[in-house]
C-alpha cells in the first residue's frame, strides 16, 4: 500500500517544558499549553480513583507498560503512513501484532495524507499539539488520533478524545485555511478487535471552549496561592 501525501508547509511549532508544564513556542514567540494537558483535568478523578483502587506500584507499572505501547504503535503508524519499507524492522512482535489489527483500516480508508506527527497551535483557542495524523478519510478532510486500549471504550469514555480531535482541526484550519469537518478515533484494544469512532468536530467546539476555560481558571488560582 502506497499512500499519497499532499504538499504542505507547516510553521514551526517547538515543543518545550516550562514550569513542569508541556508547552509549545510558536514562530510568533507565543507559548500556549499542550491541550493534552489542558484536556487531562477531564479524566482527573477517575485515574485518581483507579490509582487508589489498584495500588501506587500497579498503577505505576500499568501507566508505563500503556505509555510504551502507545508511543510504538504510533511509530509504528507514522512510519507505515510514511510508505517507509522498513516500517516494521526495530519493533517488537508485540507492538506489531497491535499495529496490524488498525492497519487494514487505515488501508482502506485514508486516501491522501496532510501531515504525520505535526505540530500544530490556534491562537483563537491559545492552545497547541502534536496531531498524529491530519489527512482524507474515505474522501473527507480529517484528523485521526491512534489509541492504544486494554479494553473497548465505550464513546461516553472518550469525550476527551474527540475535544482534542476538535482543537487539531481548528488548529490546522487556522495554520492552513484548509476546513477540517471530521474526526475519527482508531483504538487498537488488547486481545480484542480494533475501534474507530467518527465524530463531527463541530459537536465539540462547545465543550472544548469550555474546558479550555476552566483550565485557564484554575492555572490563575495555582498562580494566586
Amino acid at each position: 500500500m502506497i499512500f499519497e501525501h499532499a504538499d504542505i508547509t507547516l510553521p514551526e511549532c517547538n515543543r518545550k517544558n516550562i514550569d513542569g508544564r508541556r508547552m509549545y513556542l510558536t514562530e510568533t514567540g507565543e507559548a500556549y499549553p499542550s491541550i493534552t494537558t489542558v484536556l487531562s483535568r477531564m479524566s482527573r478523578e477517575g485515574i485518581k480513583a483507579w490509582r487508589e483502587r489498584v495500588g501506587a506500584e500497579t498503577a505505576n507499572k500499568i501507566s508505563t507498560q500503556a505509555s510504551r505501547r502507545g508511543t510504538a504503535v504510533h511509530k509504528l503508524a507514522e512510519d507505515y503512513l510514511n510508505n517507509k519499507e522498513d516500517w516494521a524492522s526495530k519493533a517488537m512482535p508485540s507492538n506489531i501484532q497491535t499495529f496490524n489489527t488498525i492497519k487494514p483500516i487505515l488501508d482502506e480508508s485514508i486516501d491522501l495524507v496532510y501531515g504525520l506527527e505535526v505540530n500544530l497551535w490556534s491562537d483563537y483557542l491559545g492552545v497547541a499539539g502534536q496531531c498524529d495524523c491530519v489527512c482524507k478519510w474515505n474522501g473527507r478532510n480529517t484528523i485521526v488520533d491512534f489509541k492504544t486500549a486494554r479494553k473497548a471504550k465505550k464513546e461516553t469514555q472518550i469525550q476527551n478524545y474527540f475535544m482534542q480531535g476538535c482543537a487539531y482541526a481548528i488548529m490546522f484550519e487556522e495554520r492552513t485555511k484548509i476546513p477540517v469537518p471530521d474526526i475519527a478515533i482508531v483504538i487498537a484494544v488488547d486481545d480484542d478487535l480494533p475501534q474507530v469512532f467518527h465524530v463531527k468536530r463541530d459537536d465539540y467546539v462547545e465543550g472544548l471552549t469550555e474546558q479550555i476555560k476552566l483550565y485557564k481558571m484554575e492555572l490563575s488560582m495555582d498562580k494566586v496561592v
